[in-house]
């Protein structure tokens, strides 16, 4: 990607709603940096159901009945709050977002500016493209993201366009420049 200004940009103006942070969320916790936190929480569940049953099958030592609910119980959160945690992440991140004020944003094949309702007012430049590298599309997003680790992603949410056309335009221009995934 060269100048972020080109004659092909695409732009979109948009205030993010908490579904779409949420969508964002989803995405990243399935393909993103945190990827492998996705497993904590079946881990966990997994983990507590283990030792209460190997206890209960082997019962060499005794577990006392306090901790076996305790385990049990935890097992139980952590295995029914599993598919919960985007939309956790999406109520943390959602104020900071929201915050934020509504969104400009730029696409081009020189790359991405952003800029926030409230960083106009205060007078902070733009952002330009982090180290996105790849980019999934949702039934209302584009998030982009980077597979090498670093943090952070970037949702583009489809309302956002001006045009229906704009998102055959947005997706030409995300295919010639980084990953699909």
């Amino acid at each position: 990607m060269s100048d972020p200004v080109t004659a092909e940009a695409v732009e979109l103006v948009y205030t993010p709603t908490r579904a779409e942070v949420a969508d964002a969320c989803r995405v990243e916790l399935r393909l993103g940096a945190s990827r492998r936190m996705r497993w904590v929480l079946p881990l966990g569940a997994t983990l507590a159901f283990l030792v209460v049953a190997a206890d209960r099958l082997v019962g060499h030592r005794e577990l006392a009945p306090v901790h076996a609910a305790l385990l049990t119980g935890l097992g139980l959160v952590a295995g029914l709050l599993w598919p919960l945690t985007p939309w956790w992440q999406a109520l943390w991140v959602y104020p900071k977002i929201a915050r934020a004020g509504g969104y400009w944003a730029r696409v081009s094949d020189g790359g991405l500016v952003l800029t926030t309702r409230r960083g106009e007012t205060s007078g902070e430049p733009p952002e330009t493209s982090p180290d996105a590298n790849a980019y999934v599309e949702t039934s209302r997003l584009f998030v982009l993201l980077s597979l090498d680790g670093a943090a952070g992603l970037i949702a583009l949410p489809k309302r956002g366009l001006a045009d229906p056309a704009d998102v055959d335009r947005l997706r030409a221009l995300l295919d010639r420049n980084i990953t699909r995934l």
